[in-house]
């Protein structure tokens, strides 16, 4: 227990906020000296110019591959918070989001490898640096890799309280509008102007009316910035919008919607820029079939797995699009995602661990 855990320690005290590349390849270093110190073998760094560098590393042979997908990104600036230990949780940056989750995936690897386990199987672990940032690098080198993987597994941390796996995510899309309007005197010739924070609000009621729960869509403006001095009709305007559905097909609806908005106000004019993040990861016969697998792995370790649908993202999203078939909230068990309470829980780091190695052996067998 106590080894596993200095190995958490060793790179949540190592910050690594997904825009700062000096720190992030840092940790990326620290994750490459466990790999070494493991298996005796270097680590294949893929060098990015502006991000953090990735990290791609192969266990086994076989005619099937597993994908395993960790990120060492977190949302912490440097400082932010700090690795502690209370009782029986284990507080830091990005300690369950997911730095927990990736040292459990190595230590399960390294159970398969101890222990001298029979293993017909590729596995090909990456590591990724900047899926906080919605990957913009990274995303194509999963795809890359996924094409010749039969399965995917991310170590994400399962659901809160429950410990269920993710068999379906929502898809995501990011949208900018840019509103401009007609500047002119607010007291003298308001009517010669045209305003661009009245067009904003027309679009903002508007875009939010296309929430629709019972079909599981949410659009969500959260930015808004636009006008300046009170006596000038706002020439000016931008919104932001973020978007989650279901399905392929409604998040095409509504990408489709917002792409070709036109004004609500006459005299304005409106720039749509952005589009869709990230795919729904939607839970399919495969899906299921990965479920049963990692549910019968579990039950050796005593644990009763549950699968669950939820609305944030991940990598996992990429890979199922693919066709791969997908597991997700495979790490670490914990609360306070992105929050400054973000935690794990010490005394089920063993059985998670143990649960992951399971699930690698019982795969495709």
């Amino acid at each position: 227990m106590q080894e596993i855990l200095n190995d958490i320690k060793f790179l949540v005290e190592c910050d690594s906020p997904s825009l700062n590349k000096k720190l992030v390849d840092q940790c990326g270093e620290r994750i490459q000296e466990l790999l070494y110190r493991y298996f005796g073998k270097r680590t294949e760094v893929m060098e990015e110019e502006k991000y953090g560098n990735h990290l791609k590393f192969e266990f086994g042979e076989g005619d099937e591959t597993i994908l395993i997908l960790s990120h060492f990104d977190t949302v912490w600036e440097p400082g932010e918070l700090e690795f502690k230990i209370e009782g029986d949780h284990a507080y830091g940056p990005g300690i369950l989001d997911m730095k927990g989750g990736l040292v459990q995936a190595i230590w399960a690897i390294r159970a398969i490898k101890e222990l001298n386990i029979p293993f017909q199987k590729k596995i090909v672990y990456l590591f990724t640096s900047d899926e906080e940032v919605s990957s913009p690098t990274s995303r194509y080198v999963i795809e890359e890799i996924a094409k010749d993987c039969d399965y995917a597994l991310v170590t994400e941390p399962p659901v809160v309280r429950t410990g269920a796996l993710k068999t379906a995510r929502k898809g995501s899309s990011r949208y900018y509008i840019d509103i401009t309007g007609k500047a002119a005197h607010a007291g003298n010739n308001h009517h010669e102007g045209a305003s661009a924070i009245q067009e904003a609000a027309k679009a903002i009621d508007f875009l939010e009316s296309l929430t629709d729960y019972d079909v599981g869509t949410t659009v969500n403006v959260g930015y808004v910035k636009g006008g300046g001095k009170l006596n000038v009709v706002a020439d000016h305007a931008e919104i932001g919008i973020d978007v989650r559905a279901k399905t392929s097909e409604e998040q095409e609806r509504i990408d489709e919607i917002i792409s070709e908005l036109t004004p609500f106000t006459e005299g304005t004019s409106i720039e749509v820029t952005g589009g869709v993040s990230r795919p729904p990861m939607e839970r399919n016969e495969d899906t299921k079939n990965l479920f049963l697998t990692a549910k019968e792995a579990a039950k050796e370790e005593g644990i009763k797995l549950k699968e669950a649908s939820v609305g944030g993202g991940s990598d996992g999203n990429l890979t199922a699009n693919m066709g791969v078939p997908t597991l997700d909230g495979l790490g670490a068990i914990g609360d306070g995602i992105h929050a400054r309470n973000e935690h794990i829980i010490i005394s089920q780091i063993p059985e998670r661990a143990a649960f992951f190695s399971n699930l690698l052996i019982n795969i495709g067998t």
